[in-house]
């Protein structure tokens, strides 16, 4: 495999924390590097997802405590 085509699938095994299966080597590399995008694009919707709901759960922790509740779950 060639320096140009390893890049893209080794971007795409950091997204999938792990080797990509090795059909994969067959794809083209900007066809690695766009799913590689897309594995990254979903990655950070659902990281704002998960703290939007954390924040909007702090709403049923009352005013004075929830600064040193956020500390202690969000370290």
């Amino acid at each position: 495999m060639t320096t140009e085509a390893r890049e893209p699938r080794d971007r795409l095994a950091g997204e999938l924390r792990d080797d990509p299966p090795e059909s994969f080597a067959q794809l083209a590399p900007q066809h690695l590097t766009a799913l590689a995008d897309a594995l990254e694009r979903q990655r950070e919707s659902r990281a704002a997802g998960l703290n939007e709901a954390a924040e909007k759960a702090l709403e049923l922790v009352p005013t004075l405590a929830r600064g040193p509740f956020r500390r202690i779950l969000f370290r």
